[in-house]
């Protein structure tokens, strides 16, 4: 058997979520319809050119409250159609993890899907664009025909707000994964975007924030991840992010909208900025093609202004018309001019929560798995489970990705802001219960539950179980950086204590972020099991008593400490509860980010080349079997070895080749991954093709591999490395 590193054997089938309506679009539908595009421009009348460029918010949000058409849905954006042409408005909604709840405006749900990252620790692209065909499917049964999805900003400070949104730290993986889901999105007649673009690593100061960085190095990096991205999902819109960049913010940015996106790129698409990010009309000639959420801006920009500009300067309406034909290509390209989306549509929750429970189930990560104390026994005679809402739900992140399933959460936890951002600001439990799960998974058992609110109590339930299971969660937000990695309230002090009264202690992390362990040599059994979903509990029951096999790898550093990363503290960080839109209390702060430090060296690639050990390291996870991985051998960009399972029982193994070396210089990369299924003494040859750009530097020239002897090495993980096999690659330079 033979396996690309981007066609992956899942360990089970994907339940198939609402089924998309088509394939995604391909490049080939990108060029058709830009070629109708332009045939449609053509017949605009002036002040029809100024209607696709500028969307609202149809909300009762906002400092400047807008009038609400009658066709709009709630949601996070709306921009009218042109009936004379047969071009229909765009309904706008958030985001990568399932249909926006947006407070319950709606007064209806939708299928959460577990976070970004729970859903890259499958290393699973078909789990991925699986997610992406069932949330396109829920938004699209709703009204909508836009996603603000796609979110693939490399984690370069895993205690950013919204690293949960995200996938990883790594531009191959972050890049492949995020193209399946967008593929999955866009196969519903619905357009997707790609976000944030680009080089968003932190809430603290999104709106101004400069983020510093070579060309070179975000070429390497961040900006690699978006380019995998595009080429893998053909997402028909980008969204620009609120930072600036290298001086430039990034909705204004012409270098990366119009020499890197635009040029470098070929991409035919439209910008749409992010809400509130437009600082000023000159964005046009910069490259921004939407001006979305309008009112969240000092001005409408691209109405009258733009009308008057390009009515006086040729170069202008050249722009205009540009900007048009763009937003038509994404229009025609995901055919939602034919194939109209209409509210009212039925969804099948019960379907579709398979798509969640599948992703949770293959993205929960064993971290630690002492004298085998996982799986648990089924005919364990009592069991303490203590903490973390276990009796309501799993934990999900909060902002403008926030989904509920139907009912909204069963637990809601406000922090005590006021005004209409107060409802995205609350911790939410949602989806099934791990309480419950646990319940009925081991019916013979008396299971006790304390919330762990008196450690007291909460040891004496653990003296008296065979095992004891704590829950502890940490909630993230868009909105908010994490302080630090501390577990919040006294979460630490409860599981010190617990294993204290009982050796056959489990923790369960329902985090969006990594965290620090001070009792991790005190427990014997550790899972991560991120924001679950709205399957959440049963995953997480399925796991801990061996129905489910854990197979999930991190996608993230687990960092021993804050000093070991390139800016021990958050650049600017301050205890950020203002409004939810994220403005800091000293708007004319200046504030950079400087990713020069570690430049493209990125998570465990920075930890590689300072020589630290992570507290877990990318790519880590257990199993409760056995598999071994050798034979192999590089040739040029082909790399083959053989994985068998050497264990008892059937599980899912994701194979990691990484670069180790290049003309005897130490530098380390993902070079290529496989997710295999195998049944016990099971083995398969598995074959990986590894992307160029992944060896190469970014030059004045282009993509330039320097002649020479390459090293490489498969990996447990990003620490743990097998003996290295050298190829030797002739120099080449070339252009994307």
């Amino acid at each position: 058997m033979t396996i690309k590193f981007w066609m992956l054997a899942s360990a089970a089938c994907v339940a198939s979520a609402s089924p998309g309506w088509a394939q995604a679009p391909s490049a080939n539908d990108v060029t058709q319809a830009d070629a109708r595009a332009a045939v449609t421009v053509k017949a605009m009348q002036p002040g029809e050119k100024i209607v696709l460029t500028h969307g609202i918010m149809p909300l009762p949000f906002g400092d400047k409250p807008v009038a609400i058409p009658a066709d709009a849905i709630p949601g996070a954006g709306y921009v009218a159609g042109i009936a004379r042409l047969g071009v229909p408005a765009l309904k706008e909604t958030d985001a990568s993890l399932g249909v926006a709840y947006v407070g319950g405006i709606r007064k209806d749900g939708a299928t959460p899907l577990p976070s970004g990252l729970a859903q890259a620790a499958t290393w699973n692209p078909d789990i991925l664009y699986a997610g992406g065909a069932m949330i396109g499917a829920e938004a699209r049964a709703k009204g909508f025909n836009v996603l603000l999805a796609g979110g693939v900003n490399l984690t370069r400070d895993p205690r950013n707000g919204r690293t949960f949104e995200y996938l990883s730290e790594d531009p191959l993986l972050s890049g492949h994964l995020v193209g399946a889901a967008i593929r999955g999105i866009q196969s519903n007649h619905i357009i997707s975007t790609i976000k944030h673009y680009a080089l968003n690593g932190q809430e603290t100061g999104r709106k101004f924030v400069n983020s510093e960085i070579s060309e070179a190095a975000a070429r390497e990096s961040d900006l690699l991840a978006f380019q995998i991205g595009i080429e893998q999902g053909q997402p028909l819109s980008v969204m620009c992010s609120y930072n600036v960049v290298n001086g430039a913010h990034a909705c204004d940015s012409d270098h990366l909208l119009n020499t890197v996106l635009k040029g470098d790129w070929r991409w035919k698409g439209f910008v749409m900025s992010d809400w509130g990010a437009v600082p000023s009309l000159d964005t046009a000639i910069h490259g921004l093609d939407q001006q979305s959420g309008a009112q969240l801006d000092p001005k409408l920009f691209f109405a009258d202004d733009l009308a008057a500009k390009a009515k006086a300067d040729p170069q202008w309406a050249a722009r205009l018309d540009d900007m048009n034909r763009r937003v038509l290509t994404a229009i025609y390209a995901a055919g939602i001019d034919k194939n109209p989306a209409t509210s009212g549509g039925k969804i099948d929750f019960v379907k579709d929560g398979e798509v969640a429970l599948e992703a949770e189930k293959q993205g929960i990560v064993l971290l630690k798995n002492d004298g085998n104390v996982l799986p648990l026994a089924k005919n364990a005679k009592r069991i303490a489970v203590i903490g973390g809402f276990a009796a309501a739900g799993v934990l999900s992140g909060g902002g403008s990705s926030q989904t509920d399933p139907e009912g909204g959460p069963k637990a809601s936890v406000p922090l005590g802001i006021d005004g209409p951002w107060a409802a995205f600001f609350a911790q939410h439990y949602h989806g099934t219960a791990p309480l419950a799960a646990i319940r009925a998974m081991a019916s013979k058992a008396d299971v006790t539950f304390r919330d762990g609110a008196f450690i007291s109590e909460a040891v004496d339930q653990a003296k008296r179980a065979d095992v004891a299971i704590v829950f502890a969660t940490k909630w993230s937000t868009e909105g908010k950086d994490q302080a630090d990695f501390t577990l919040p309230n006294g979460q630490d002090a409860l599981i010190a204590a617990v294993a204290a009264a009982n050796p056959h202690t489990i923790v369960v992390l329902e985090t969006g972020n990594p965290v620090d362990m001070p009792w991790l040599d005190k427990v014997p059994g550790v899972i991560e099991a991120w924001y679950g979903g709205a399957r959440g509990g049963d995953a997480i029951a399925s796991v801990l008593f061996g129905e489910t096999n854990p197979s999930g790898r991190l996608p993230i550093t687990f960092p021993a400490r804050a000093s070991q990363l390139p800016r021990p503290v958050l650049d600017g960080y301050w205890d950020l509860e203002t409004n939810f839109m994220g403005d800091p209390p000293t708007p004319a702060t200046k504030l950079s980010a400087n990713y020069n430090i570690e430049g493209s060296d990125v998570g465990y690639r920075w930890f590689a080349r300072k020589g630290e050990k992570a507290l877990f390291p990318f790519g880590h996870g257990l199993s409760y079997t056995s598999f071994a991985a050798d034979g192999l051998k590089v040739d040029g960009l082909k790399a083959s070895f053989t994985v068998k399972n050497t264990g008892a029982r059937a599980g899912a193994y994701v194979a990691q080749l990484y670069l180790t070396a290049r003309g005897g210089e130490a530098r380390e990369r993902l070079a290529g991954f496989a997710r295999i299924m195998l049944q016990p003494g099971e083995s398969k040859p598995i074959t990986l093709t590894i992307d160029p750009r992944i060896l190469a530097d970014w030059t004045e020239k282009g993509w330039t591999i320097k002649g020479g002897p390459y090293s490489f090495a498969l990996g447990e993980d990003a620490e743990h490395l097998a003996a290295p096999v050298s190829t030797t690659l002739k120099s080449k330079t070339w252009k994307d």
